[in-house]
């Protein structure tokens, strides 16, 4: 059964960014696309670029290192419909971000 996880705040995460956590031995990169939060694995397909890190538009965030392209909402790429990262359900509780692992 999952687990639900705090794992920042609201006012940790402004819209239009994301943040890298570490929950339950996994590395998470959590977004707020205007208010919705989404939680995907950390970590391209491609070469291992830290998705956390790269930035923002609307659902889609970019890959640092190689531009790769992932949709946070379902985890699909942009640019191979056959590559997913895992994604991770959030719920928000008051100013707490819970992701469910």
């Amino acid at each position: 059964m999952a687990q639900a996880v705090k794992v920042a705040t609201r006012a940790e995460i402004p819209a239009g960014s994301g943040k890298v956590v570490e929950a339950g031995g996994k590395t998470i990169a959590v977004f707020n696309c205007e208010g919705t939060f989404y939680a995907i694995d950390n970590t391209c397909k491609h070469r291992g670029g830290p998705l956390g890190e790269g930035s923002l538009s609307g659902v889609t965030v970019t890959c640092p290192w190689h531009g790769w392209e992932y949709n946070v909402a379902n985890g699909m790429c942009a640019l191979d419909s056959s590559v997913s990262v895992q994604t991770f359900p959030v719920t928000v509780e008051g100013d707490e971000i819970l992701v469910s692992l």
